[in-house]
């Protein structure tokens, strides 16, 4: 068996639509096994905030799964990148918003209030980037061993 956590959501990668909004998500995504729900939306997660921060990660249409994804961070024994994902989380109020459109909503009321230069979630940006390289090996260490666990 390969211990790359890859091998697990590879087949199941084009079944779960993150761009229709919370409904088609959360129907395809509930169809999945525990394993390829941790590892496909840990990937998710990481593969945007590494790319361009937790700014890239909510303002795609990848922000649907972020509670999807503490849940990833916590199982994959990841808990501080769990928890500062959480924080960041709190940008958009109590209740957050899976819809895309009203997250975009909540940026442009920041950028016009704090200037097109502020940056949002400043704090957990710089911390998320240490945490997830980081943590138990980084996100790609903690999901291979995870894809291979009798979980």
């Amino acid at each position: 068996m390969s211990d790359d956590y890859w091998d697990v959501i590879a087949p199941i990668w084009d079944d779960v639509n993150i761009y229709d909004g919370e409904e088609m998500f959360l129907k395809s995504f509930d169809v999945l096994t525990n394993k390829q729900q941790i590892l496909l939306a840990g990937h998710w997660a990481n593969s945007e905030i590494m790319n361009g921060g937790l700014g890239q990660f909510f303002d795609n249409s990848t922000g649907v799964l972020a509670p999807e994804a503490v849940f990833a961070f916590q199982t994959l024994g990841m808990p501080k990148t769990s928890n500062i994902l959480k924080q960041a989380m709190l940008f958009f109020g109590d209740d957050y918003p899976r819809d895309r459109t009203k997250r975009l909503e909540v940026f442009e009321a920041y950028y016009k209030s704090h200037g097109e230069n502020a940056v949002p979630m400043e704090t957990e940006e710089d911390a998320m980037a240490v945490a997830i390289e980081e943590e138990r090996g980084g996100f790609d260490s903690a999901a291979d061993a995870y894809s291979v666990s009798e979980v």
